[in-house]
């Protein structure tokens, strides 16, 4: 993978103009950009002459990879050309796993590592020198001079550090090579490429000392790239290998060209005994032959999201050594001790790891190291990339494991995120997968001794089924090796037990490791403790630290009481913090970063098992070297400290506790010396925090804790995240971060937001000392005492406060970590996972060095400013905390809110909309009554916001056009414009039926674009109204007003989102366009939630779910775990309905470009921009507030990257967030956005009155409840959101005509008539060191070539012509043709047999699409039988329909029957298999995901996550992984054999039946997740009935064996093998007919009886019937 660099903000300067006054904003510019365009390297098109590529600088998402990757291996037999062979096949099968750059020919990378070809190489083998050293290296290419001569110059350099260190060069060979062969950018990119052979040093020169000779050409390989590019960032000089074992040939190609390009690969000589293959899909458009895999020793799928900590901590870890002197490069022992013990991050050696590389390259390097140091590759890779051990009945069988991760997990960060990794470091051939499982991994074994390791299985083409004798899958945290020596295969117990047993790590961990006790252990709770403070004190000190008194009354309240955060509605409106006119706490200049797409965020609550706080503290002694003073470390299971826990971490620093040498550092300093004086402080600080730790600290404390009365006056403080962040850095730059634990005891830490913040950029554990004051002095409150009275809080003690409050901020850490897709507090820790948003570059060096911060900002002076003007005169002025007004607007007083009550009325005299003429009183009003709409109202609208505060980027931007204003006349009509209109994807549940339609009815009138949002449509709304009276009203939609004959309800958009709710092939074939949404800008990263209050009968039909259970939407697409994943589903939707284009929902975010162009390689049709700041009907605060970042920067990024990468005539961009006026829209044009987006003003057009009470159900105006009282109060028709647009539309006009410009269209894009508005910046002090100007320069000039305004075909983009599938294979346009006249009759029988292979995906997808376009889901009465012989790809049996069966005799792939909905699905071993079906697995991951009906049977094992939001499917596989039933809310399963765990997590609907052993009782136990489901064995006839049948049907469809044998042992698999599992919602089921007071008495012995039960019933009220739960209650039941 590879770092992007900062793609769009800095990229070109754009081209002078002579610009006339803005007379729009009413005032004179004088601010002239000039400049002119550099020129660029000979592209293909014009456009990439226009735009060259962007210069490098480090973000945090940058470019990513998602691949194909795999190995074979057989050292049992000589080394064969045909082991290579199956790997280029293999590579070329997946060749749909990769991509293409911009010029559509360019792979993004393909490679292949071998064992080194001697044969290959004659010249250079002798009888002295049988294995030399071969270095594969990337040169400079040219045939000119200076390239000549550089060239020679290199090799020149390279041999000299050879010959210096007695690596006795043998020659050079250049690699044959047929350039021909390469796409235009890969030819243009491509190096000289030659093989350098050096012979091993004579004491080295024999195979005893072949790891010592690979350490010997590992390090000289680091020492002559320091000599030959001094700055690591020369593209032109790279190796991609050097050793005397292994060889990696690779380049910018796809899959199918890298061996006509390398002819030695097609060499019948090059013979191997393994071969590591990769093909690259990068979100990286102009990728480098570099920057293909393999690399040196790996083979990464994947994406490292904690990259920034982890190549901090390397730095420092290295720095940490003891040496940095290079004594002997050749001798056994002295190379030992360098890689050992010697800082190899210096300037002797090529730097070990480096920001301006990819993440893969980092991990590559990092790992390479290890395995040249004393670790096994296996060791490394359990260190590097840790397993979930915790709580996993596996690994507390092997307690030795345990003891392994522990000791390592205390010396080195996990490199966390979802990665499949294939290694080899010469010894071994191995693959690990992450601890989630988030990359799909199956092998093969023959009886030949062949392995097969595979992204898919079936792309090894001719593998004879007959001769393969076991297939399995690496599940999470999993690994296998290979002995490249003696052939042994080893699975993932066999490695680690014998890693783990190399040294004696529990006895180390049991004599040094020290772990903080719990509450209880250390005295019971903390409630004994008195008040530090008094009120007056108390709030003094709040107030100082920034608290508002909403901080107490929502946060607090909701943390302390419930142990929740605070859930809030309808997005975040208020200013940036850099805009604000009142103080802000400095963590409210950090955006937390989030996944989507290229990496998937975690589902905390229903995954929580892989997640852990657990940190560790003290001196962090070598990664490189086992040994006991390693354990000495201060454990902590959280890195929340009470006075308690605080007080036990200090004792620890007597000699008889540990001796853990503590010092605690004053973060407070004088007032007096002003401005000026913070960063005197922060510098002082930093000063004493390397002088204490070079003392022997190894407990630092920063505190802001006054120590007196008069401090307090006297004093401020350096703000919790600068003290921390600086200090960090600091220690760092000192080269002693290892030696000590950072603490920070705090009054500025009350959030989750600024737990992370600071644990983020370094502290390892906080003390939110003012925090625990405020929760006992909130508990003190009479009102607190007389809601507890009145039962309106639960009755809690302090010390139940206390926990609740520890409780929420602990949950809602993973809920931020889970966002951006890390597993470890440990791996987040350090990694600075933000991007800043108004800070100066001067502040974030002193604190925040490697933070992207893109407008600049707030400065020091100005930060000590803001600090010090939070806190009151004196401590009695502050008997009462202030209401800012941050999150509930306050009228006058409190901060700006955009969208407030007074903006409704204001917009409600405009559109004619009155709030009390409701439907009823419409049906008697006269004409005379009702409100028209007033050009004048809308006039004082857009004023009102024109003269609001500042508070986006767009705000202090202006434009100044390059022409004169032209008259309005000719300018384009709004019809013309308003097509480019949309709406956002708010759900029916989330708006009521009423609110719902009338936004997609008014959308069809205007032809703009309406959006179903989740939770699909009802089918009556895909067909015109054609029944409307006189009156407006119509009998097919009784509730609705102001309809018109011709109208139609059905939203243009359909949206797929995690939950997958009503996803269905009708629903997707009656849509025009489809849309995937990866993220929501209200909380991104997050899953939806919808009530159970809201979950009315007619929203449960449509969601195929139980009426009043609460709906929870998963954090990720179980789908999407990857870029490659995202083009799967593309196609999926392109196949299911080819006429319909695709979009991609995304989140603003830094290296949203990158992402973008990954989603137009992807094959998306559109690309939607949401701003951060978008509504939401129900939302965490800290979501709304912190995550998301707003429009204007990620739709710059986006267009730019697209621009820049020759990809954006290939997508429409849509843009939304915030959007309110037609200067919003031109605005959004300009900056590169076609379509726009409106949500929260669209409701209000409607109706809304801003009320924020959404999440309670309780909209007075009925707009978003599913109250019938509360929504016939709904005054809203489409004739008031049609004024709207038709305002917003017609001010679009007047701006176009003032600008000069005929239409919307000329304008997108052009970034060059943006200029910065210096009157409105002024407005606020603190934002005058902001400048977008540079911001804006970035973009590309696209002023004279507007060619990517049309589509790849040369046609509008406008006519939203969609991608046609570039399908792997004619398979399913083949069946369609088959079946076409079954088809359209209706009705017949007919059969046919088919052959597939791996690279036939969304095989059915076309035909349930073309059946459910004529049909619907249940209308086809015909029997079209499907066979097919062979490896199914992807998502087999898609959206499959009710007449339709289909059987695959082979094996499948991920996804297999995603969305069914009908008919049957049978996939089955080939007869002549010689494995055992039941252990090996058919099948991958993630199948049956949100299927709504049918029925599947497999004969053999399925993956993660099988039937995961199953909601109708009876379904029966003979094993599974992790997660079986997640999610699922109806259908049947039956699994007949072994489970991963976490079975049942969210599981709301449904039955479960499973298969375990007696003996395996107390493991099943812990693999059922029982926040929600109980486990019961089978008690009711109809129960043993129900499952008999599947049984027996599984049996007659696939010829199971395991089905026969447990129906003729009957009785005893149903009284001591069978477990049924169900959710309160099904147990009043004559399947389950279990009654409260039943259970326990009724369960038979050896049943789990009581103990689950009771477990399950300490969650509270989750187990009342549905019909009781009320929406506390079924909140708590989804949370």
């Amino acid at each position: 993978m590879v770092i992007l660099p900062f793609l769009c903000l800095f990229l070109v300067p754009i081209t002078s103009f002579q610009l006339q006054p803005n007379q729009h904003r009413q005032k004179i510019k004088s601010q002239i950009f000039s400049s002119s365009i550099s020129s660029p390297l000979s592209p293909p098109t014009p456009l990439q002459t226009l735009f060259p590529s962007p210069a490098s600088s480090f973000s945090l998402t940058h470019d990513r990879d998602a691949c194909g990757v795999g190995f074979i291996t057989n050292p049992t037999k000589p080394p064969s050309h045909q082991i290579l062979s199956d790997s280029l096949s293999a590579l070329s099968c997946m060749e749909h796993r990769g991509a293409c750059g911009g010029d559509g020919s360019s792979g993004d990378g393909a490679g292949v590592m071998t064992s080194i070809p001697w044969d290959l190489f004659p010249e250079f083998v002798s009888s002295d020198c049988s294995r030399p050293g071969v270095g594969m290296i990337f040169l400079p290419n040219g045939s000119d001079l200076d390239t000549v001569t550089r060239r020679e110059m290199i090799k020149a350099t390279i041999e000299s550090v050879c010959n210096a260190h007695e690596l006795e060069v043998l020659g050079w060979r250049d690699v044959p090579v047929d350039e021909s062969v390469l796409g235009f950018n890969a030819k243009r990119r491509c190096p000289n490429i030659q093989q350098l052979f050096v012979k091993a040093p004579t004491k080295l020169n024999n195979p005893a000392m072949r790891d010592a000779f690979e350490r010997t050409l590992y390090l000289v390989r680091r020492k002559f790239m320091a000599e030959v590019d001094p700055t690591g960032n020369d593209p032109d000089i790279y190796v991609a290998s050097f050793s005397s074992q292994t060889i990696v040939y690779k380049g910018m190609t796809k899959s199918e060209v890298l061996p006509l390009f390398y002819k030695d690969l097609t060499n019948p000589n090059y013979k191997t005994t393994f071969a590591i293959y990769h093909r690259r899909f990068s979100t990286n458009t102009t990728p480098e032959w570099r920057l293909a895999q393999p690399m040196r020793v790996l083979g990464h799928n994947g994406e490292i999201n904690t990259l920034l900590g982890n190549v901090n901590w390397m730095i420092a870890r290295e720095a940490a050594k003891e040496s940095d002197t290079f004594v002997d490069l050749v001798d056994d022992n002295t190379t030992d001790h360098i890689v050992m013990s010697v800082n190899t991050q210096n300037s002797n050696l090529e730097s070990l790891v480096d920001l301006g590389r990819s993440d893969s390259a980092n991990l590559d390097a990092v790992f390479e190291l290890m395995t040249k140091s004393r670790h096994r590759a296996a060791c490394a890779m359990m260190c590097l990339v840790p397993a979930a051990y915790r709580n996993e009945p596996t690994y507390e069988e092997n307690p030795d494991i345990v003891a392994f991760q522990d000791y390592h997990s205390g010396l080195l960060e996990g490199w966390d995120g979802p990665a499949l990794l294939m290694y080899c470091d010469g010894n071994t051939v191995g693959a690990s997968l992450d601890r989630n499982g988030l990359r799909p991994a199956r092998y093969s074994r023959t009886e030949d001794g062949t392995t097969y390791v595979m992204s898919e299985t079936g792309v090894i083409p001719g593998l004879d089924e007959a001769t393969i004798v076991e297939k399995g899958r690496l599940g999470p945290g999993q690994m296998i090796n290979v002995d490249l020596q003696t052939g042994e295969f080893k699975n993932n117990i066999e490695i680690k037990r014998e890693i783990a047993a190399r040294h004696p790590y529990q006895e180390w961990m049991d004599k040094h490791a020290k772990y903080i006790p719990s509450d209880n252990e250390l005295g019971g709770g903390i409630d004994d403790e008195a008040r530090e403070y008094d009120d007056a004190t108390t709030n003094f000190l709040l107030a100082s630290f920034g608290w508002s008194l909403e901080d107490i009354n929502m946060q607090i309240y909701d943390m302390a009481s419930s142990g929740k955060e605070t859930t809030y509605s309808m997005g975040d409106d208020a200013p940036l913090a850099i805009f604000s006119s009142k103080p802000h706490h400095l963590s409210n200049y950090f955006k937390q970063r989030f996944a989507q797409v290229t990496n998937p965020p975690i589902d905390p609550l229903r995954e929580g098992i892989v997640m852990s706080l657990e940190m560790t503290i003290g001196k962090k002694h070598s990664i490189n070297k086992a040994d006991e003073i390693g354990a000495r470390l201060i454990h902590l299971d959280s890195p929340f400290l009470n006075a308690k826990k605080m007080d036990y971490l200090l004792s620890l620093s007597s000699p008889e506790n540990g001796g853990f040498a503590n010092a605690v550092l004053s973060t407070r300093y004088d007032l007096e010396l002003g401005p000026s004086g913070l960063e005197a402080a922060v510098d002082k600080l930093c000063e004493d925090a390397v002088a204490a730790v070079v003392n022997g600290v190894e407990v630092l404390v920063l505190s802001d804790k006054p120590d007196a009365e008069n401090t307090l006056s006297a004093s401020t403080y350096i703000p919790p995240n600068l003290a921390v962040g600086a200090v960090h850095h600091a220690l760092i730059k000192a080269r002693v971060r290892m030696n000590t634990g950072i603490i920070i005891e705090t009054g500025g830490a009350w959030t989750t937001h600024h737990f992370a913040s600071l644990i983020g950029y370094g502290a390892h554990a906080v003390y939110p000392y003012l925090a625990i004051e405020s929760t006992k002095q909130w508990y003190e409150l009479d009102v607190t005492a007389k809601k507890m009275a009145a039962g309106k809080l639960d009755d809690l003690t302090i010390t139940g406060c206390l926990d609740n409050y520890q409780l929420a901020i602990e949950n809602g850490l993973l809920k931020i970590l889970s966002k951006i897709g890390i597993s470890l507090l440990s791996s987040y820790h350090g990694a600075q996972i933000f991007e800043a948003i108004g800070l100066h570059p001067t502040l974030i060096e002193k604190g925040f060095k490697g933070t992207t911060s893109r407008i600049g900002g707030l400065t020091l002076p100005q930060l000590a400013i803001e600090t010090a003007s939070m806190r009151p005169v004196t401590p009695m002025s502050s008997k009462k905390l202030v209401n800012f007004g941050y999150y509930k607007p306050v009228p006058s007083s409190g901060e700006y809110h955009a969208n407030s009550a007074d903006l409704a009325k204001l917009l409600h005299n405009a559109i004619g909309l009155d709030k009390t003429m409701t439907r009823t009183k419409r049906l008697t009003a006269n004409a005379a009554d009702m409100k028209k709409a007033s050009v004048a109202g809308y006039e004082i609208f857009k004023k009102s916001l024109e003269a609001a505060p500042v508070a986006n980027i767009r705000d202090i931007v202006d434009f100044k056009s390059d022409r004169e204003p032209i008259d309005i006349s000719l300018v384009e009509p709004i019809e013309s414009i308003m097509v480019r209109f949309c709406t956002g994807a708010m759900s029916l549940g989330a708006l009521s039926r009423e609110a719902h339609e009338t936004l997609a009815i008014a959308m069809n009138r205007i032809g703009g674009k309406s959006n179903s949002g989740e939770g699909g449509e009802d089918v009556l709304r895909s067909v015109p109204i054609t029944d409307v009276d006189e009156n407006g009203n119509s009998e097919s939609f009784p509730h609705l007003s102001g309809l018109k004959n011709g109208d139609s309800a059905n939203s243009f958009v359909h949206q797929i989102a995690s939950g997958r709710f009503g996803v269905t092939a009708e629903f997707l074939s009656t849509a025009k366009q489809l849309e995937i949404k990866m993220a929501q800008g209200a909380k991104p990263g997050e899953g939806g939630q919808l009530p159970g209050p809201k979950v009315s009968e007619y929203i449960a039909g449509l969601r195929a779910s139980k009426q009043g259970v609460t709906l929870i939407s998963p954090p990720p697409h179980h789908d999407i775990y990857s870029i490659e994943d995202l083009a799967q589903l593309i196609h999926d939707l392109h196949a299911v309905n080819e006429h319909a284009g695709v979009s991609v929902k995304l989140v603003s975010s830094i290296g949203i470009g990158t992402v973008a162009c990954g989603c137009a390689k992807a094959k998306a049709d559109v690309i939607q921009i949401s701003g951060g700041d978008g509504g939401t009907g129900a939302s965490p605060l800290s979501s709304i507030k912190h995550c998301g970042c707003p429009f204007e920067l990620g739709l710059t990024e986006a267009h730019s990257a697209l621009v820049n990468n020759n990809l954006r005539e290939k997508v429409v961009l849509r843009v939304d967030g915030g959007i309110r006026t037609g200067r919003d829209v031109v605005m959004a044009a300009i900056m590169g956005a076609e379509e726009y987006g409106f949500g929260t003003i669209a409701m209000i057009a409607e109706g809304c009155i801003m009320a924020r009470v959404c999440h309670l159900n309780t909209c007075p105006v009925g707009v978003t409840s599913q109250k019938e009282n509360l929504r016939k109060k709904f005054p809203g028709t489409p004739e008031n959101v049609v004024a709207f647009f038709q305002f917003v539309a017609e001010e679009v006009r007047q701006l176009l005509a003032h600008l000069g410009y005929s239409s919307l269209e000329e304008l997108i894009g052009r970034g060059d008539i943006l200029v910065e508005d210096e009157l409105m910046k002024g407005k606020i002090a603190k934002s005058d060191s902001v400048n977008v100007e540079q911001f804006f320069a970035g973009m590309p000039d696209v002023s004279q070539e507007r060619a990517w305004l049309m589509n790849e075909n040369g046609n509008d983009k406008a006519t939203n012509e969609v991608h046609i599938n570039g399908f792997s294979s004619d398979l399913d346009r083949t069946i369609v043709c088959d079946f076409d006249k079954l088809i359209e009759d209706g009705e017949g029988v007919l059969s046919k047999a088919y052959k597939i292979r791996n690279t036939d995906r969304s095989t059915g997808a076309m035909l349930a699409g073309t059946i459910a376009k004529k049909w619907g889901n249940k209308g086809f009465m015909g029997k079209a039988e499907l066979e097919f012989e062979g490896s199914a790809g992807q998502s087999f049996g898609a959206f499959n329909l009710a007449g339709t069966n289909l059987k695959v005799v082979g094996e499948a792939n991920d996804y297999v029957a995603k969305g069914m909905n009908g008919g049957k699905i049978v996939i089955v071993p080939p007869k002549v298999a010689k494995f055992t079906p039941s252990e090996s697995s058919i099948v991958g991951n993630a199948c049956l995901y949100g299927a709504t009906g049918g029925e599947f049977f497999a004969n053999g094992r399925a993956g993660e996550r099988f039937c995961v939001r199953n909601s109708g499917t009876y379904a029966v596989t003979e094993g599974s992984g992790d997660h079986l039933c997640e999610y699922m809310t109806g259908g049947v399963v039956v699994c007949l054999g072994s489970t991963g765990r976490n079975i049942g997590a969210g599981m709301t609907g449904g039955l479960a039946y499973v298969l375990s052993d007696e003996k395996e009782r107390s493991v099943f136990k812990k693999r059922v997740n029982n926040e929600i489901v109980r486990v019961q064995r089978i008690k009711t006839v109809e129960g043993e009935d129900q499952l008999r049948g599947m049984v027996e049907k599984h049996a007659t469809e696939t010829g199971s064996q395991v089905a026969k044998d447990i129906l003729i042992d009957w009785e005893e698999k149903v009284k001591n093998g069978f477990w049924q599992i169900y959710p309160p919602s099904e147990k009043g089921s004559r399947l389950v007919s279990v009654s409260e007071g039943e259970v326990g008495e009724r369960t038979r012995e050896g049943e789990v009886g009581k103990g689950m039960v009771r477990n399950a019933e300490s969650q509270g009220e989750c187990f009342v019937s549905a019909g009781d739960l009320d929406a506390e209650m079924t909140g708590r039941c989804a949370d």
